[in-house]
């Protein structure tokens, strides 16, 4: 990704890992969320979780797509509406990115069988 915000002293270059890196942090911050990808909450920080969560960035727009495990009990259509708003959000404030989607796949995650 290339964002060229101060044309007259270079220019800044945020590397995909770290927009998905950003998305699946900022779903796991929304409460019902038990893990991002199949990785649960606590192992999301290893170092290749990130790839787990799919962005395609054309310009200074962004794409995301993201499979979640939700918490029994919780509603997923409330849940899940919270994580792309909070994906969103995030992308907005850390990179100054548009996200036109957040497609959210609500899976079952390989320890919860």
């Amino acid at each position: 990704m290339n964002t060229n915000e101060a044309k007259n002293i270079g220019e800044i270059y945020i590397a995909d890992e770290v927009v998905s890196a950003i998305a699946g942090l900022a779903a796991l911050e929304v409460e019902g969320v038990k893990a991002v990808a199949g990785k649960p909450s606590e192992n999301f920080n290893s170092k290749h979780a990130y790839k787990k969560v799919k962005v395609q960035v054309i310009g200074a727009f962004v794409y995301v797509d993201m499979s979640v495990d939700i918490k029994y009990g919780y509603s997923i259509p409330k849940v899940t509406r919270q994580i792309q708003e909070k994906v969103i959000t995030a992308l907005s404030n850390m990179i100054g990115l548009t996200c036109k989607e957040v497609n959210v796949k609500v899976v079952v995650a390989p320890d919860a069988v």
